[in-house]
């Protein structure tokens, strides 16, 4: 099948910065914007149609805490993580590190921050998230995956039951250094998150390509890593920022500002007050006896604000 739009405004040139968005802003202008899930807004296609329609002066706007709801579902009770190791991951360490990252980083004081996200019924996202398994994928779709290749790395994955269909679960395809992502991978974007209908369920799923492919662009170490594996760390980053996003804006729908960007986009490659670990890395937080860098995230409370942790 084929994708929705998944943020084809990048034909937009000139714009792009490394140090906000989804992990590489390309910026399109300053209010009226829809996220793309790559960490950019684009304009709303419905919104010349009502601007030819007379309107009454619009009131005042509400008071907000530097982001707004749009009526959209969030993903509400414990999210269900599934990893899609693409590519050749064989003794790489990511493996273990990531694997540790998704076990440990529900229940976090990071992960916590998207309880100030809820629905139109006032149900909250939850702090809960759990890690319900893995499968591999050998270059079934070659070393240059397009954003369409990556949903039926996906659904190839369910349809040979590698990996179950889960409503609420967000499938993960990590790519080894040796993959592209040919919409922008390291020149727009470290990441993305999006969503698609297969087999009569809306599947939520996200890439994440390896930071070895361009550590300069989708992270902030220099030359140590917390774990040791630089491409792994930067990719730890890269995954939380997703999955945040993900959870509380699924269908691109729900939370974002004006100028489209999600939560974690209001926060990229920011992180706050950071530690020195026993190999002279810099962290942030540490998961699971593991230290990480990871990017802070918008707590939607108190007038607003970029944090590692909430309250």
């Amino acid at each position: 099948m084929k994708l929705k739009s998944l943020g084809l405004a990048l034909a937009m040139s000139g714009l792009m910065t490394a140090a906000a968005g989804a992990q590489i802003t390309l910026q399109t202008g300053d209010h009226d914007l829809v996220p793309t899930g790559k960490g950019w807004g684009v304009p709303n296609p419905g919104l010349e149609l009502e601007k030819r329609k007379p309107k009454p002066p619009p009131p005042p706007p509400p008071a907000t805490n530097g982001i707004n709801y749009h009526n959209g579902p969030v993903m509400l009770g414990t999210i269900n993580l599934y990893y899609i190791w693409y590519g050749d991951w064989n003794g790489n360490s990511a493996v273990d590190i990531l694997t540790g990252e998704a076990e440990s980083i529900g229940g976090t004081p990071w992960f916590n921050i998207n309880i100030t996200y809820w629905d139109k019924t006032n149900k909250r996202v939850s702090n809960s998230v759990a890690f319900k398994g893995s499968t591999t994928d050998d270059y079934s779709h070659g070393k240059s995956l397009s954003d369409d290749d990556v949903f039926e790395v996906v659904t190839d994955a369910i349809s040979s039951g590698r990996l179950p269909k889960d409503a609420n679960g967000i499938y993960f395809v990590l790519t080894s250094a040796d993959v592209d992502e040919t919409s922008g991978f390291c020149s727009h974007y470290c990441g993305w998150h999006y969503f698609g209908d297969f087999a009569r369920t809306t599947l939520k799923f996200s890439f994440v390509g390896n930071s070895d492919r361009c550590p300069n662009v989708c992270t902030r170490l220099r030359f140590r890593s917390p774990n040791d594996n630089i491409g792994a760390d930067g990719m730890a980053s890269v995954i939380a920022h997703e999955l945040s996003e993900a959870a509380t804006d699924p269908l691109l729908t729900a939370w974002y500002d004006k100028g489209g960007q999600e939560n974690a986009d209001k926060c990229a490659f920011t992180y706050g007050d950071i530690y020195s670990t026993p190999n002279g890395a810099a962290a942030n937080v540490q998961w699971g006896g593991r230290d990480f860098l990871i990017q802070r995230n918008w707590v939607n409370a108190g007038g607003g604000s970029c944090a590692v942790g909430y309250p």
